[in-house]
């Protein structure tokens, strides 16, 4: 279960927001491949392996990272629409 005030371990060692990168858009630290594309690929069926053949920079811990802050992320947005709906 997600820490409610704060991100999961790990995951701010991994991922970054920075708006000189990539237009502030959720990265791989000291990378420009954004959270999505990890996403989009998982998503298009690549596994780990696949994905890591694709940016051989990233590491197992890394793709993690991605899918843990991209579901952190849809949490807290699930959170904040359940109360701006009160």
């Amino acid at each position: 279960m997600i820490n409610l005030t704060s991100k999961p371990t790990g995951i701010q060692d991994r991922i970054v927001v920075d708006p000189e990168i990539m237009g502030g858009r959720p990265v791989v630290k000291g990378t420009r491949i954004p959270v999505s594309l990890i996403l989009n690929l998982i998503g298009h069926g690549y596994t780990l392996c696949r994905v890591k053949e694709a940016y051989p920079n990233l590491t197992d811990e890394d793709v993690r990272a991605a899918i843990l802050y991209a579901e952190a992320s849809l949490y807290h947005a699930e959170l904040d629409d359940l109360d701006a709906r009160r």
